[in-house]
Formats: C-alpha cells, sequence, structure tokens
C-alpha cells in the first residue's frame, strides 16, 4: 500500500480528503458551539484575557499542551525521527527540558507579579509606557513569525492531507484556517480559545497514544524490536548521533545553538507566559506546568514510537518523496496501519492542532496591543475596563487575523522553518533575559530592559537575515540568493548572550536608578502572592 503512497496521492486521495475533511468539520461544529457558550460569560478584560481566571491547574495544563504541541511538534519530529533516528528526537529532549526552565524561573512568580501580558511585570518597577512598548512590540515580532510559519504549515498540510496541490486551492485552505482563527478569538476570547486548546490536546495525545500502542503490538512490545526493524531499513545510522547534525563542526554548532533557542525560548513566548494567568492563583500556575510536563513528556515519548515506527513501516526513501516530506511521516504510518480512516482521524488532528494554536497566537498578539499599547500607553490606564479595551483587542484580532491569513498566503512553499527558528530565538534572546533581569536583579532599571529588549530583537533578526536559513543553501528561503554571512541558521548561540549582556551594560551604564521601594514590593510579591490578582498567599 505505502510502496507508492498511492492511495494518498492518486485514486484514493479523493475518498481520503472527503473523510478527513468530514471528520475536520464534525470538530469545527463541536467546537463552535462550546466557544459559543464561553461567550456569553466574556464581557470584561480579566474574561476576554484570561478566561475570568476560572479554570484549575490540571485544565490549564492540558491548555498548555494543546497551545504548546504544534503540528510541527506532531508531524516534524516524528518525521525527523524516521528520517535522522537518534538526532531528530533530540528536539523532543529540547522542547521537553524547557518547561523545567518555565517551571523553576518564571510560572509562578509571572503568575503572581502580573496581571495580563509580560508588559505587565516588566512595568511594574520601571517606566510604564517605555517597557510596556518595547514588550508589546517584542511580542508582536514573536507571535507574528510564529502565525506565519503556522498559517504557511497549513497550505503544506493540506497539499500532503487533502491532494490539493494547486495554490489556489491552498490559499483558500489557509483561508479557512485564519477565519476560523478570528471567529474562536473574537467570540470567545481566553475562555473559548482554551476550551478548543483542551479538546485539541486530548484528541492529539489520544490519537498518538493508539498509534504508539499499535505500533509496538506490531513488534510483540518490544521497543528493541521496532529500533533494529528501523536499522535493517535505513541503517545503523538512525540509532546513533550524527546523522543530521554530525556532519560538519559547523552544523554540531547549529545544534548547541538550537538546542539553546529552544530550551531558553519557551520559558520566553507570549503564548505560553499569557496561560498563567488563566489559573485564580499561583499554586494552580505550578499545578498547570506540572500537568503540561506530564502531557507533553508522555507526547513526545509517543513521537519516539511513531517516527521510528515510520522508519520501519513505512521507509525514510518513501517519507522524503512523498508530497509533504518529512512532515509525512507520521500520516503516512496511520495509512499503513490503519487504513483511510486512521488517516482521516490524524488528518482532523493535525488540523486542530493549527487551529489551537494559531488561536492562542492570535488572543495573545491582540491583548498585548490593546492591554498595554492601547489601555496603558495610549490611554494612560484611564479605560474602561468591561468594554473599550476589549472592544479594541477584538478590532485588533480581526487585524492581525488578516494580516497572518494573507503572510501565509504569500509564504505558503517556502522553508518556514527559520519563521519558528526566529521565534524561539527571539522569546529567548528578547523577552527572557529582560524577564529574568526584573525578576530576579534588583539593580536592573528601565534602560536595561529596554536594551534587552530592543538589542535581543535587533540581534536576532539580522542575523537569522543572514544566516543560511535565508540565503546561501538548497533549503534557504532563497536558494538563489546567497548573502549568508553567519554560518549558523539558529542565532541563539550567540544572540542569547548578546542579550543578557545588552541589559547589563544598558543597567550599569544608566544613571537612572531602581526604584528600591517597587522592587522590594516585587520581590515579595513574586515569591508570596501577596497582592496579585485573584492570587493568596502562601
Amino acid at each position: 500500500m505505502i510502496a507508492a503512497f498511492s492511495p494518498l496521492a492518486q485514486s484514493g486521495t479523493a475518498n481520503n480528503s472527503a473523510l478527513n475533511i468530514g471528520i475536520f468539520a464534525l470538530f469545527v461544529v463541536v467546537t463552535m458551539v462550546i466557544v459559543f457558550r464561553a461567550s456569553r460569560n466574556t464581557k470584561t478584560a480579566s474574561d476576554y484575557y484570561a478566561g475570568g481566571r476560572a479554570f484549575t491547574g490540571p485544565q490549564n495544563g492540558i491548555a498548555i499542551a494543546g497551545d504548546y504541541l504544534s503540528a510541527a511538534s506532531f508531524l516534524g519530529i516524528a518525521g525527523a525521527i524516521a528520517v535522522y533516528g537518534y538526532d531528530g528526537f533530540l528536539y523532543s529532549i529540547g522542547f521537553l527540558v524547557a518547561w523545567l526552565v518555565a517551571l523553576l524561573l518564571v510560572a509562578e512568580l509571572l503568575r503572581n507579579t502580573g496581571k495580563y501580558t509580560m508588559g505587565d511585570v516588566l512595568s511594574f518597577r520601571m517606566k510604564e509606557r517605555p517597557v510596556r512598548t518595547a514588550a508589546s512590540l517584542s511580542t508582536l515580532a514573536v507571535t507574528f513569525f510564529y502565525l506565519l510559519a503556522q498559517m504557511a504549515g497549513a497550505g503544506g498540510l493540506v497539499a500532503l492531507l487533502l491532494g490539493i496541490t494547486n495554490k489556489t486551492g491552498q490559499a483558500a485552505v489557509i483561508f479557512v484556517v485564519g477565519a476560523l482563527m478570528i471567529v474562536y478569538v473574537l467570540v470567545g476570547g481566553m475562555k473559548g480559545t482554551t476550551w478548543v486548546q483542551i479538546i485539541k490536546a486530548v484528541l492529539l495525545i489520544a490519537g498518538a497514544f493508539v498509534m504508539t500502542i499499535w505500533v509496538l503490538a506490531m513488534y510483540g512490545f518490544n521497543f528493541s524490536g521496532l529500533l533494529g526493524a528501523a536499522a535493517d531499513v535505513a541503517g545503523d545510522k538512525v540509532l546513533n548521533p550524527g546523522a543530521q547534525y554530525g556532519k560538519t563542526e559547523i552544523s554540531k554548532l547549529d545544534f548547541v545553538s538550537l538546542g539553546i533557542a529552544l530550551v531558553l525560548g519557551t520559558a520566553g513566548l507570549p503564548h505560553v507566559l499569557m496561560r498563567f494567568y488563566t489559573v485564580p492563583t499561583a499554586k494552580e500556575a505550578r499545578r498547570s506546568v506540572v500537568w503540561a510536563i506530564w502531557l507533553i513528556g508522555l507526547f513526545y515519548l509517543f513521537t519516539l514510537v511513531l517516527g521510528y515506527g515510520a522508519g520501519a513501516l513505512v521507509g525514510s526513501d518513501v517519507i522524503k518523496k512523498a508530497p509533504g516530506g518529512v512532515n509525512s511521516a507520521a500520516p503516512l504510518l496511520a495509512l499503513e496501519i490503519g487504513g483511510p480512516l486512521l488517516l482521516g482521524f490524524i488528518s482532523a488532528v493535525a488540523f486542530a492542532t493549527i487551529l489551537a494554536v494559531v488561536a492562542g497566537l492570535t488572543i495573545t498578539a491582540s491583548a498585548s496591543f490593546a492591554h498595554d499599547i492601547y489601555a496603558n500607553v495610549i490611554k494612560k490606564g484611564k479605560v474602561d475596563d468591561k468594554g473599550q479595551e476589549v472592544k479594541v483587542a477584538r478590532i485588533t484580532a480581526v487585524v492581525i487575523g488578516i494580516v497572518s491569513i494573507l503572510g501565509g498566503i504569500a509564504a505558503n512553499g517556502q522553508n518556514i522553518a527559520f519563521l519558528v527558528a526566529l521565534a524561539f530565538a527571539v522569546a529567548a534572546s528578547a523577552n527572557l533575559p529582560t524577564l529574568l533581569y526584573s525578576l530576579f536583579w534588583k539593580r536592573f532599571n528601565t534602560n536595561g530592559a529596554l536594551w534587552s529588549i530592543y538589542g535581543g530583537l535587533a540581534v536576532t533578526i539580522v542575523l537569522i537575515v543572514i544566516s543560511p536559513a535565508v540565503s546561501g543553501a538548497e533549503d534557504s528561503m532563497f536558494p538563489s540568493l546567497n548573502f549568508a554571512l553567519f554560518p549558523l541558521k539558529n542565532p541563539g548561540l550567540v544572540s542569547i548572550p548578546v542579550s543578557f549582556l545588552l541589559g547589563y551594560l544598558g543597567t550599569v551604564l544608566s544613571k537612572d536608578s531602581a526604584d528600591k521601594a517597587k522592587q522590594a514590593e516585587m520581590e515579595v510579591r513574586s515569591l508570596t502572592g501577596a497582592g496579585a490578582e485573584k492570587a493568596v498567599s502562601h
């Protein structure tokens, strides 16, 4: 069946496409009902941005998993393991370890100190308007590149799963995804978006679990037997490090740089940080992250089985020749072991994954603009909490949705890996150093925050533009051009230390002194929760 992936690419495509679309339509109908029900209680800014802080730790942990496990996690990592083996699984390790940084350094302190956005934390003891503006611009940069990657990825996913290979058809599907995303955010706010993410997380983890058990059963639940079968097909290279990143010294450095960006970037991703505000207390924020770590960890263990299973049962050569390249590993495996029905379910889950992630990104970007720029910079905090700010947030969501649709259509077919790398690298370089300095360094001041955010943002973008991710290589965005002056595809190894250094220099070279009273208040509040938004002292 799989030898020429004919059911996916030839006569069976129409039948599979109808099944895929039917299952996906069912998901949309169910989630739309939930979103409209959630909209009944979305009245204030707290309702719209933070779901009324009414979610429990386990609920929010499942939603975090749904927000974090994107199509790249599901399709990309499984494919990387199928083709590159050991090196592919290192992505899973990086994404999972990143949550320990979020748990130990960010989650509880952020929940206690802020209100809705990262700008709330940074402006607590600094000059409000410049710091909020910088935080909002950084948030918009990260979410835009992440959104662009997800929307463009929808086009490639459609080519693979529905057999729509023409650009017009793919553009239409990108438009549908964007339109649904706007409705979710516009109507349901954070509460509706959270329930979409919870449903999607359950479906994704359940689907991966079923496929994992299925594959293991085919090898007598002997994982060593599965590894041996994969090695028989692709060679021992899939069991050893170096298949993807060990060929040159530069490629080894590139992997270290990517790993640093993944591990540190997660704790600075705005749409992840915003999820900590949807729970009532810091204790629930900690529980959220613990639940997320368990669920995400289990999922990445499933990808190990799915990846090697695809390598053994489908073959890396067939996967690389499929319409979606390495991203086709999981769908091709589903088709091989479960036929069109399982493929239809996995296809629907993949679309649901994109929808849930882009909805979370959109509400984060709209909240950052409406709360930080409009309410606190333009209106200087004098805004009606019950209506005006939420109205601006909804308008912003529509604008962001339209821009992301147009950007996704424009980027469709391009190499989108650098967009995801840029999002993580910007989050790790501009957001995380500033957050950590603000929470833990008493002397840190406004000047240091601005140097860290703007400097980290500028350095990261410049290094990405002059890297092989954009030009000078076969898999570059512009392979016919060559202005790659920086050798690494991910700039994290350079941009993150530079951002920390800029934050330090901006602080020590500034004549402005930190507000000691505010710093002391922030320290007590961040550690105890006293005075936090609907939080209690522990």
